[in-house]
């Protein structure tokens, strides 16, 4: 099974996405990881689309292995949310997309201007970004007003019982 998880910087996103993958002993892909050794640098570079294709192609490999595959990046465009899912479908195995946001504002911004991360962001940026809607199918967790382990348990509740271990 493929795991995809997008949503913006600061939602909760890749703590989700590393607590499941831990849960379900999922490979863990994520993408800020992937452009960070790809440029060698301490901070992201962005490589355009090249992060995403390794991650694809590193999938894929675990995949046909058997392996359940967790994908952590912002996701934000239907066009990689797409190429997700045609990795699935190319190894025959179930996607489940999961979009993770935080809907209130002020705690977003807080969460993004006071986290320590490897990849570090402004609240500006966060905005700014394109950031296209989610369409057709998909999880989405709110993490407003919850810690991480209330979201985790709602992301459990929601997904498929194979991966409710």
């Amino acid at each position: 099974m493929l795991v995809i998880f997008g949503g913006l910087p600061g939602t909760g996103k890749s703590t989700l996405a590393l607590r499941l993958a831990g849960l379900v002993g999922a490979v863990y892909l994520r993408i800020d990881t992937i452009e960070r050794a790809m440029t060698g640098a301490k901070e992201v570079f962005s490589v355009g689309e090249k992060g995403y294709l390794v991650a694809y192609a590193v999938a894929e490999d675990n995949l046909r292995l058997g392996r359940i595959v967790i994908a952590d990046s912002v996701n934000p465009a239907q066009i990689t949310r797409s190429a997700w899912r045609n990795v699935a479908e190319r190894v025959r195995v179930n996607a489940v997309e999961i979009e993770v946001v935080c809907s209130d504002q002020a705690e977003h911004r807080h969460r993004v201007e006071t986290r320590v991360a490897p990849v570090p962001v402004t609240w500006h940026e966060v905005v700014e970004r394109d950031y296209e809607p989610w369409i057709g199918d998909h999880i989405r967790i709110d993490t407003a007003g919850q810690n991480i382990e209330q979201s985790l348990a709602a992301l459990r509740q929601a997904l498929p019982a194979e991966l409710r271990r």
